[in-house]
């Protein structure tokens, strides 16, 4: 199994680091000592690729916190960063109160985008997607926008997220094959009813797919892993794993396409995480955590 795979232009590591859980909302963040070392230990162990969004927050009133946060990691680390790919998202909307919306209007969205690398500090952000649908638009026009914002040098690949099969094939019509670069959306052992489809469709088409919360989420999912499917439990005690590890390696062996960005705020996790890029599981593993997890 490659411990490295595609998104459009880029090599990244097969496992990246989603940078959520370091900003939290609605639970207090790790201190920021913590997060910085989380950051650098996922450096450490190899990952190259970091998910971040202007909505990872703890609040409000301080969007972007999260994007600042991964800069800042990636300016103090001593070691070198030039392969490492930082991918935001934009088009989901957080206001006073705490109302949260959603505006995928071509304004908004190179607004977002151009915030997003300001507090990034980069001319051109690496990987950009649409958070999440604005259905009271034509889901083409926010394509072509993400379109626009590449043409100008704003972002250098387009992702999509939390987008069903209809609307990946919207997205391919309108910017051409080859030029969606990933899809990320929710996938793990307790959800993959709908995502499995748009897994294979993009494993057909050469598209990056990138399942979040692929432990099964920050509310504890991960740490339920064993107790809810025992053949993950099961591998795990063959292999001397943790069962978040095989359900990382396990999510691996679906495709080459497929790079999941497991959570983390604390260096210990994402090192046990990053080590999925090396667990090899048998046919006969895979087959039976395959049968027994995915919903066809």
């Amino acid at each position: 199994m490659s411990t490295q795979r595609r998104i459009g232009q880029f090599t990244v590591s097969a496992i990246g680091l989603g940078a959520m859980p370091l900003s939290a909302s609605g639970k207090p963040a790790p201190p920021r000592p913590q997060a910085i070392a989380t950051v650098h230990a996922a450096l450490d162990a190899g990952i190259t690729l970091i998910d971040t969004a202007d909505i990872y927050a703890p609040s409000w009133d301080t969007m972007g916190h999260n994007e600042q946060l991964v800069a800042q990691a990636l300016a103090d680390y001593a070691g070198d960063t030039s392969n490492v790919v930082v991918a935001t998202k934009g088009g989901i909307t957080r206001s006073e109160g705490e109302q949260w919306g959603r505006n995928g209007s071509p304004e908004y969205l190179r607004e977002a985008a151009e915030r997003s690398r300001e507090r990034l500090g980069v001319e051109s952000i690496d990987l950009y997607y649409w958070h999440r649908p604005d259905r009271s638009r034509r889901y083409a026009d926010g394509i072509e926008a993400l379109a626009s914002l590449k043409q100008d040098g704003i972002i250098k690949e387009i992702g999509v997220s939390n987008a069903n099969v209809e609307e990946l094939q919207i997205a391919i019509d309108v910017l051409g094959e080859g030029e969606l670069a990933a899809v990320q959306n929710e996938f793990s052992p307790k959800f993959n009813h709908t995502s499995l489809q748009e897994l294979e469709f993009c494993g057909e088409r050469g598209i990056a797919f990138l399942p979040w919360s692929p432990l099964g989420g920050t509310s504890g999912g991960a740490v339920e892993l064993a107790d809810r499917y025992p053949i993950l439990a099961e591998v795990a005690n063959a292999h001397g794993a943790s069962t978040q590890l095989v359900t990382l390696a396990w999510e691996l062996s679906l495709g080459e396409h497929v790079i999941p960005i497991p959570g983390a705020s604390r260096p210990e996790s994402i090192r046990d995480s990053a080590r999925a890029m090396e667990l090899d599981l048998s046919d006969y593993q895979r087959n039976r955590i395959g049968a027994a997890l995915l919903s066809r």
